[in-house]
């Protein structure tokens, strides 16, 4: 009797486990099946993304996070932002904005980073004229142009452009991590067309100096232009020249001829005829 009770108890007990395993194993199965997570759907950076990249695939993927904590304007299909241009650095897991990309269709590389009415030109410039390689690009600069206006003899110094953006230095679209400087021969800035036209100019002109700024600093100065003459100390302007009046010319009437005498001296029949 007590052995047939034993043997009813272990069987029940054995039935229930498998009853509550079951039902564990299919509460699991339902959760894993269907994302219950609350959030929405992010794309971010998969990996670095460098300024004029095209961004493929391979170079973001979606995260589910929480809506509270989402900034605005953000993607949430990988369809948005593949093809477009990156314009600003985006570090991994950094999401995707608008304001970090080129518009749609724009493409990538540096025609991407012009924005409409503004104009890439680009200027010759050594380790000097670009202050020793600290003109990066996103900084900012003042171009000043040296030359003689006009053919003078006296040089000056005047300012052409002010606070205007660097976008590239040589083939290089973006300044590396450390910010260390970079030597190029060649500067890109980003001007408007009537800039453009301004700088153009200048580069034919004379001697162009780039002057690095504070990027904080808009400021629009005008200043007159500086004149060689002005760097000495002591040393005044030399007077002004007034032309001496040319003297006038007098026509003198040539002298009459002198008056001529004949005298006839007559021998019979011959006539001589002698003029004093």
């Amino acid at each position: 009797m007590n052995r047939s009770r034993l043997l009813l108890i272990g069987f029940v007990a054995l039935a229930l486990g498998a009853f509550v395993s079951l039902t564990v194993y299919r509460n699991l199965q339902s959760r894993t099946s269907v994302d219950t997570r609350p959030g929405v759907d992010v794309v971010i950076a998969a990996g670095n993304l460098q300024v004029g990249a095209k961004i493929e695939d391979k170079d973001i993927k979606v995260v589910r996070m929480p809506a509270g904590d989402l900034p605005p304007h953000i993607y949430q299909k990988t369809a948005s932002v593949v093809g477009r241009g990156v314009v600003l650095p985006i570090s991994q897991g950094e999401f995707i904005l608008p304001s970090k990309l080129a518009a749609e269709n724009a493409g990538a590389g540096l025609p991407s980073l012009i924005p409409p009415g503004m104009r890439a030109v680009s200027v010759r410039v050594n380790d000097t004229t670009a202050v020793a390689g600290f003109v990066l690009p996103g900084t900012r600069v003042d171009v000043l142009l040296t030359g003689n206006p006009g053919g003078s003899a006296e040089q000056q110094t005047t300012t052409v452009l002010e606070n205007v953006a660097v976008i590239a230095t040589g083939q290089k679209l973006e300044r590396n991590s450390t910010g260390d400087p970079q030597m190029a021969t060649v500067i890109t800035l980003l001007v408007s067309p009537d800039d453009a036209q301004r700088l153009t100019l200048a580069s034919t002109q004379g001697h162009i100096q780039l002057a690095l700024r504070n990027p904080l600093d808009t400021r629009q100065e005008e200043l007159a232009a500086v004149k060689s003459g002005a760097l000495y100390k002591n040393v005044s302007a030399p007077a002004p020249t007034t032309p001496q009046p040319r003297p006038k010319r007098t026509t003198v009437a040539p002298p009459p001829p002198p008056a001529v005498y004949e005298i006839e001296v007559i021998r019979g029949e011959k006539k001589d005829v002698t003029k004093f």
